[in-house]
């Protein structure tokens, strides 16, 4: 890790607002200052976990072979473009999901491996994005960045709290890390000094300091930064048209149109609009440095989620996982679409000789194989090159492996991102051959 601590020179600064800086080739960023012939500072590796509930299609989620010659099930097809930076694992599993209820019991400590407090009580375990976040966060604006595109569910299920369910991300064992699904207040805790919506744009508010910075960096560099500043725009302008399409996600009210005018920030009523717009508020806190963890919880495990934006309008997520129809393929190959996309834009930007997504690892996973609540192995997929020190294009199977847990894929990720541990959840030792 580098030891810099978050500065005001990687900053664009106006009233109430910071924005961090992208990588720029032509200026030291990230708070180093130069001394000699020492080089620009080298980009950070980041984690994002992204989790899809409920499951896949249980014939269609599969790989085989390796690099370009990769064969991928249908549910993956979104990811064909990556079949070189990938790593597909099959047969790891949480054993503490095989105990208690289904759905809670399966997600509230898939990235934690802790056991859960039944009754109605809250009690899992630190998650391995939060671990990180303790020892990443102190040099970044944002310690993590914790999404999630369906709203927490408070009631319990079959003896255990739906919180479960609706949480990945733990601060503590007692503490579910809190959920942003208002993608406003996203952008806020990226850019502004304080997180509250303010009548003047971030890039008008900056706008002055960016132009300073203009004059001081190389051509090359301003068009990444020009880049950059239109990307920040883009996403603005999304949030404030946000709802204002008709398309309605979760459980079909009562009335085909609201009655009442709707809050300008709200959480977008167009599901496909929702996910596009956490997943460029992801890649803007990576591109930044604002952040080096996230977690995106694509929806909740029990799911109340429609599609209209796919013509899958007639049954709720849950409901759809529970049969192998082409309906519930297409539902998730749109959940692997978001994977691509941010695999995508990570890696059109350029950090050195590398790109983002060579630096970043995204782990894309969810608490069961399939609807059938099947969670003897689990799905994962991880794209990335976390630095260079992750082999991809490789499909590994631990099946056959006696000692296949899920927590130690964990430990591997805080072997890569060099923050050591003896054991983490149940496991001691990381996958070899990851």
């Amino acid at each position: 890790m580098t030891s810099h601590k978050f500065s005001r020179r990687t900053m664009l600064r106006g009233l109430g607002v910071s924005m961090a800086l992208p990588w720029l080739e032509s200026r030291l960023v990230w708070g180093d200052e130069p001394s000699g012939n020492q080089k620009t500072s080298e980009a950070p590796v980041r984690l994002a976990v992204l989790f899809a509930g409920n499951g896949f299609h249980g014939k269609e989620w599969w790989a085989k072979g390796e690099g370009k010659s990769m064969e991928l099930g249908q549910v993956l097809g979104p990811l064909e473009p990556f079949k070189e930076k990938m790593l597909f694992i099959r047969g790891l599993y949480n054993a503490e999901a095989l105990k208690g209820n289904i759905h809670s019991s399966q997600t509230g400590n898939l990235l934690s491996g802790a056991p859960l407090a039944s009754g109605g009580d809250i009690r899992s375990g630190t998650s391995v994005d939060q671990l990180l976040a303790q020892s990443y966060g102190r040099s970044t604006k944002v310690p993590s960045l914790v999404l999630g595109c369906e709203k927490a569910n408070p009631s319990v299920h079959k003896n255990y709290s739906m919180l479960y369910s609706s949480h990945i991300s733990w601060s503590s064992p007692t503490t579910p890390t809190p959920l942003e699904v208002y993608p406003a207040l996203a952008f806020d805790r990226l850019f502004k000094d304080k997180v509250g919506r303010g009548d003047k744009s971030v890039l008008d508010a900056v706008l002055a300091d960016a132009t300073d910075l203009r004059r001081q960096i190389s051509t090359s560099d301003q068009r990444k930064l020009d880049e950059y500043l239109d990307s920040v725009r883009d996403v603005e302008q999304r949030i404030e048209q946000a709802g204002k399409q008709g398309e309605l996600q979760g459980w079909r009210p009562a009335l085909d149109k609201p009655d009442i005018p709707r809050p300008p920030e709200g959480i977008p009523q167009n599901i496909a609009d929702h996910m596009r717009l956490m997943c460029d508020i992801l890649v803007l806190g990576f591109q930044t440095d604002a952040t080096r963890i996230t977690t995106l919880k694509l929806n909740n495990d029990h799911s109340s989620l429609r599609f209209p934006n796919l013509g899958v309008d007639y049954m709720i997520h849950h409901l759809l996982s529970h049969s192998d129809t082409a309906d519930w393929l297409k539902v998730n190959q749109f959940f692997v679409e978001q994977l691509a996309y941010i695999a995508r834009k990570l890696g059109a930007i350029q950090e050195g000789e590398r790109t983002t997504l060579d630096n970043s690892l995204l782990l894309f996973c969810s608490s069961m194989l399939t609807g059938s609540h099947d969670a003897t192995q689990l799905p994962v997929v991880m794209l990335g090159g976390g630095g260079g020190r992750i082999k991809t294009g490789r499909v590994l199977d631990y099946r056959d492996n006696p000692n296949r847990q899920f927590c130690r894929l964990h430990l591997s990720i805080l072997d890569k991102m060099k923050v050591r541990v003896e054991k983490f959840g149940d496991a001691t030792e990381p996958l070899a051959e990851v």
